[in-house]
């Protein structure tokens, strides 16, 4: 996936530590920066694809993408199981 779409996100109009909080408020923060952000969608695939293990990515937490991954996983494995 290219990385053209990061040059219209939301996330380049603040300051970096932004979408790297410290707290769960600062996370909501970003959450709702990234919400109405045009590439949200775009933003969330290459932070799962590339595993990038920081921040808020595509409007998530590090642990909400961990749960998507693993998510992500399991279906993998229950679609090869049926074939």
């Amino acid at each position: 996936m290219s990385a053209e779409w990061m040059a219209d996100g939301k996330c380049r109009q603040y300051p970096p530590e932004t979408f790297f909080p410290r707290d769960g408020t600062g996370v909501i923060i970003a959450q709702k920066i990234c919400a109405t952000c045009p590439v949200v969608a775009e933003c969330l695939v290459y932070a799962l694809d590339n595993h990038i293990d920081h921040g808020v990515w595509g409007g998530k937490s590090e642990r909400e993408r961990r749960r998507l991954l693993r998510e992500r996983r399991r279906v993998r494995i229950f679609n090869r199981e049926l074939h």
